[in-house]
């Protein structure tokens, strides 16, 4: 029973591959507004019902890798050390994230990733739909963690803090591989700029939701 589960989950995992593969490539190359669900499907060789399966919306193919990457922060926030600060474990992930940079195949993904944003209104608007919901669950986790309420401004504004600092690194990186960066240059750039960025906040919110220890 494990086994086929096992395969099952694999099978899972390379079908939702390839439809993300395959609609990376035909937003390369046609633009992300000229491509519908159906043209993925098809080529891919599977119906629409199975795209829509593994993606709701023809933007979460886009942004699929973005929303994972978002739960990892969460998770880092969530899953901190005692004696942590919610700060330093989430800027821990997006400094520590940058060494994928380095590896020279992934400068041609992020331009053409930057290329096709640019392009596309659809794709601005969902961008930042998932960086409000992002900072929106992050907020309502660090209100629970210090006892606020909801509603209250501390927890928004560390988290919008936050979400802020990470999202202009990624413009940062967008914007100097469209102007030639790669490499370990370019996953330098990326941790450098991120560093400066976090200290920035490290003067105001460092102490903020630091986690008790027992």
């Amino acid at each position: 029973m494990a086994t086929d589960l096992g395969l099952r989950e694999r099978k899972k995992r390379q079908t939702r591959q390839l439809i993300f593969e395959t609609a990376f490539r035909l937003f390369t190359e046609l633009g992300f507004d000229a491509v519908t669900v159906a043209d993925v499907a098809r080529a891919a060789d599977l119906s629409e019902v199975t795209v829509f399966n593994y993606f709701p919306t023809k933007e979460d193919l886009f942004f699929g890798g973005m929303e994972v990457f978002e739960e990892r922060l969460l998770e880092a926030v969530r899953g901190r050390a005692a004696g942590e600060s919610a700060l330093a474990a989430f800027r821990r992930l997006v400094v520590d994230s940058f060494s994928r940079v380095a590896a020279e195949e992934n400068a041609p993904v992020i331009a053409r990733s930057a290329a096709l944003i640019d392009a596309s209104a659809a794709l601005q608007a969902r961008e930042l739909e998932v960086v409000a919901r992002y900072t929106r669950l992050l907020a309502a986790m660090l209100a629970e963690e210090t006892g606020d309420s909801a509603a209250a401004v501390e927890p928004w504004a560390v988290a919008s803090a936050l979400m802020g600092t990470h999202r202009a690194v990624v413009a940062h990186v967008r914007n100097r591989v469209l102007a030639g960066k790669r490499g370990r240059q370019l996953a330098a750039d990326a941790r450098s700029q991120a560093i400066r960025g976090f200290a920035c906040l490290e003067r105001g919110i460092g102490d903020y939701a630091v986690r008790p220890k027992r």
